[in-house]
């Protein structure tokens, strides 16, 4: 059939199609193993790409919750100045009750702060939902965000009261502790989410270079396989040519 010569296990048809695919295999006859190899790699990379996208996600949670932890972090300074302020014995009862005004605010804002820190809709402060955790890359390997249970009553202020005189500074502490503890872990799993999210990167450029550089070699391949089938044709041609340059040649002295 014209136009699907065969030359070195190669037809003309398939380096054309090649050649301009780029060196991309679009169907298995080209090269049934090697479609198989692109389409692993493509499944890796089309994997990691993903899980960058999830970590992104899950970085983002993160960042959410710091932002509000520090807000929290906020109020909790602020409540400790107060209960200082309050442990003054020259203020009278109508001071520490504007003072715990004060304080019943702050302990509101805390309140308001982690029932209303939300992601995509899933609460992250207020201990409704358990830690996250999303796919990390082609083979399903998971990485962790965690979410903190910060309100009022799991800080161990509820009914703070310097008004009673039975209050104590350690409960702001150890309330303030308990927030650190909370950022120290967000921070931490941001850290871990970065490292992963550059090997990803790294790891999708390598194996899109890689295909890249097999593609170009097909390509050379396929381009020099078309090389040397028109230069055969064209020896063919020029033997024939020198053929019938002979038979005519021999017919004319055949006629003297």
């Amino acid at each position: 059939m014209s136009g699907v010569s065969s030359v070195g296990g190669y037809s003309s048809y398939s380096n054309y199609s090649v050649i301009s695919s780029g060196g991309a295999i679009t169907n298995a006859a080209q090269d049934a193993s090697g479609l198989a190899i692109a389409e692993k790699t493509e499944t890796q990379t089309r994997g990691l790409d993903q899980g960058s996208q999830n970590m992104k996600d899950a970085k983002s949670v993160l960042n959410v919750e710091d932002g509000a932890l520090d807000g929290i972090t906020d109020y909790l300074q602020s409540i400790r100045e107060l209960t200082i302020r309050a442990g003054n014995d020259t203020l009278s009862d109508e001071d520490k009750s504007y003072i715990q005004g004060q304080i019943n605010q702050y302990l509101q804002g805390i309140d308001d702060i982690a029932k209303q820190t939300t992601f995509n809709e899933k609460h992250l402060l207020d201990g409704s939902n358990g830690n996250m955790t999303v796919s990390s890359d082609s083979d399903g390997t998971t990485i962790g965000a965690s979410t903190h249970d910060s309100t009022v009553a799991s800080l161990g202020l509820s009914g703070y009261d310097i008004t009673s005189g039975n209050f104590s500074l350690d409960d702001i502490d150890n309330a303030l502790a308990t927030v650190q503890n909370s950022r120290t872990t967000v921070g931490s799993e941001t850290n871990r989410i970065d490292h992963a999210l550059n090997y990803n990167s790294r790891a999708s450029l390598e194996l899109n270079g890689f295909q890249m550089n097999k593609a170009e070699d097909r390509a050379i391949e396929a381009l020099q396989e078309m090389k040397k089938k028109q230069a055969l044709d064209q020896y063919q041609i020029m033997l024939q040519k020198k053929k019938m340059e002979d038979e005519e040649q021999r017919g004319r002295m055949f006629l003297m």
